[in-house]
């Protein structure tokens, strides 16, 4: 089992920064990667960024590349996601996941935060 937990969203401007993140208990290393998934009101859940559990290997998808990094706290089990120059459009609940592949697809992750809600405005 893991549990991850959010923590850091909030309201800021748009051109503004906020840094969530994501604790992680439990057998975490049993998984391979953690990823950083996204979902506005109305659209699907989609990926945002993606570390592996060691903290070795990152990957930002394209649409967020130069805005967006990932990175860990090895002694906290903590992995962050630093966003900054948002845009109203990276308004959206955001939630870390852990899951073995190497993916940003939702369903090749088996646990689940809660989420954090973050808003930018214009």
């Amino acid at each position: 089992q893991v549990q991850l937990v959010e923590s850091g969203g909030g309201s800021v401007q748009a051109g503004g920064s906020l840094k969530l993140a994501c604790v992680a208990s439990g057998n975490i290393y049993s998984m391979n990667y953690i990823g950083w998934f996204r979902q506005a009101p109305g659209k699907q859940r989609e990926g945002a960024a993606l570390i592996s559990t060691h903290g070795m290997h990152t990957h930002i998808p394209g649409s967020n590349e130069g805005r967006f990094t990932v990175s860990k706290d090895s002694a906290t089990d903590t992995y962050y996601l630093q966003m900054t120059s948002l845009k109203p459009e990276d308004t959206a609940m955001y939630f870390c996941a852990a899951g073995r592949d190497f993916s940003v697809r939702p369903e090749d992750f088996a646990y689940w935060g809660q989420g954090t809600q973050v808003t930018v405005s214009s």
